[in-house]
């Protein structure tokens, strides 16, 4: 017999025992498809769940350096509040002494003159550095910037009316860094 008529002829039990083998193939494909697929979904699932994670802490990193940033803006802008509190009482001072003056004597007009160039110098080193003076004679009372030392009965005067200042307040970048302390009228 030769290589052709072999080929030819077909063992019917090679046929028989080739055909399961073929199911059996077919039913492995299904099974592979199967849980590629839930390979897939697994991995489709991970990789929605850690682009979620990786926004997260790019959100999480943005605030952190927002807070940061403003963290130190607000030390730059109110750093400074401590060495202001403690140069105010020479404004103070100053002030009481140009009060305590007679500046009409002729004696005390070139101390009066110091004192009065020292204090407006030291006034406009303040507002350049942002602090700003609270003065509110004639003004409402404002619980958030004055401090009611006293009421005083003044039928001229509206109720609740700042009357007179003992010391005056200040502010830094609008921020309260010490009270005027007032006298208020009665209402």
């Amino acid at each position: 017999m030769t290589d052709q008529d072999q080929n030819d002829q077909v063992d019917p039990e090679a046929v028989e025992t080739q055909q399961p083998e073929a199911e059996q193939a077919d039913g492995a494909v299904d099974v592979d498809i199967s849980s590629l697929q839930s390979q897939l979904q697994d991995l489709t699932a991970a990789l929605a769940n850690a682009k979620e994670q990786t926004l997260r802490a790019h959100a999480e990193t943005q605030n952190a350096r927002r807070r940061a940033e403003a963290d130190v803006e607000k030390a730059h802008k109110f750093g400074q509040e401590k060495i202001v509190s403690d140069l105010l009482p020479v404004v103070d001072n100053l002030e009481r002494a140009l009060a305590s003056i007679d500046t009409e004597d002729e004696n005390f007009k070139a101390v009066v003159e110091g004192v009065e160039l020292t204090l407006k110098s030291f006034i406009d080193t303040l507002i350049k550095h942002q602090v700003e003076p609270v003065n509110p004679v004639g003004e409402p009372f404002d619980p958030q910037l004055h401090q009611a030392m006293s009421m005083i009965d003044n039928p001229d005067a509206e109720p609740n009316t700042v009357l007179e200042v003992f010391q005056k307040g200040y502010t830094l970048h609008g921020r309260l860094i010490r009270p005027a302390m007032v006298v208020v009228a009665k209402g």
